[in-house]
């Protein structure tokens, strides 16, 4: 069953509408010009955690958010996802694998990519368009879909579709390593902006139990790595070396979108207290200090010792280093660890 309503909502503005076109111009900028790999990788991932956090800063804190249990419960439960793939890889065919995982994760990129660009473009078209909202019900399916489905498209976001779906059919016809990018970015961009730790204290639960995982994963087993290479599907980003192997094939240098989402939703949260708690803190630039210096230490590591490794045994501890600091020198550690985005939430029922 669909429906259609027309709402007289506002269009709301294109959020930083400059720093997405420098995060577009970094992407772009490897089809024309060779771009030093380590210096992409690190101003590309550094961009997308900028850009994602801005976005993630709205009026009203989000309804839902991760809890310590569920941050204490979530290496565990990677690291399950984590093996499993290791063992479909292992033991079912390959192209088979990949064929069935690229087909889901095209699909949440391209829904991705329509949800980054819609407040982007939503000025540039009329207001009726981005205000006509189309209701679509799908009815319970017994075993497979229980409680049915409720689906809401804004005329744009079914225009972007067109493109969007476009765009993912070339991806999954060619592969090609830009295309791959931009799923990834948009991945990244949706995960910063719309997931919550709710507190920084779930946070440093989330990224020190995360810290743990991809050490063990790294350097005490081939999983982590014999997946992101046999892994076809937009979960990494992909900077070219402007090298080629033995057997033709251009070479990349990878980054997973765990290492740009992960440590971003908490660069994203403590941005979001400083808006909170205005001209009182500062803390968001020395947390994406932090990450920025995190990931530089992890390339020049990798480069030293030629060999793959853990972004977060380097990234988490630079993030706690350079948020605590700055909120000791404050004398808000306690302050900051402790504060809930649902208390704004709460102050505002008060007043």
């Amino acid at each position: 069953m669909a429906e259609v309503c027309v709402t007289e909502d506002e269009v709301p503005k294109a959020p930083c509408l400059g720093w997405h076109l420098v995060l577009a111009l970094t992407a772009v900028a490897p089809l024309f010009v060779p771009v030093p790999v380590n210096v992409n990788i690190v101003v590309t991932a550094a961009l997308t955690v900028l850009v994602g956090s801005l976005r993630s800063v709205k009026p009203t804190p989000p309804e839902d958010s991760m809890t310590k249990k569920d941050a204490a419960k979530f290496p565990i439960i990677g690291s399950a996802v984590l093996f499993s793939l290791f063992l479909a890889f292992k033991y079912l065919p390959k192209d088979l694998v990949n064929t069935v995982l690229a087909a889901y994760f095209v699909l949440l990129g391209m829904l991705a990519m329509t949800a980054t660009l819609d407040p982007l473009v939503a000025p540039l078209f009329p207001r009726k368009l981005a205000g006509t909202h189309f209701n679509l019900t799908i009815c319970r399916i017994p075993v497979v879909l229980k409680d049915g489905i409720e689906l809401s498209f804004s005329g744009l976001e079914l225009l972007l579709s067109v493109f969007t779906g476009l765009f993912s059919i070339w991806y999954l016809k060619h592969k090609h390593w830009f295309a791959n990018n931009v799923l990834g970015l948009a991945f990244s961009l949706q995960g910063i902006e719309h997931l919550s730790l709710g507190s920084v204290a779930t946070g440093v639960i989330l990224l020190s139990g995360l810290f743990f995982y991809d050490v063990f994963w790294v350097f005490f087993t081939p999983v982590m790595v014999s997946v992101a290479k046999n892994f076809e599907a937009p979960i990494k980003l992909l900077f070219p070396r402007y090298l080629v192997d033995a057997s033709g094939k251009e070479e990349f240098s990878m980054l997973g979108l765990g290492d740009i989402v992960i440590p971003g939703i908490f660069v994203a949260l403590v941005l979001r207290y400083d808006v909170r708690h205005a001209r009182q803190t500062s803390f968001f630039n020395s947390t994406f200090v932090g990450y920025v210096v995190g990931l530089a230490t992890t390339i020049v590591v990798m480069n030293v010792f030629k060999a793959a490794q853990p972004a977060l045994l380097y990234i988490v501890p630079a993030l706690f280093l350079f948020t605590f600091s700055a909120a000791g020198l404050k004398r808000r550690c306690s302050d900051l660890l402790h504060w809930h985005e649902s208390d704004v939430t709460a102050e505002k029922k008060v007043d």
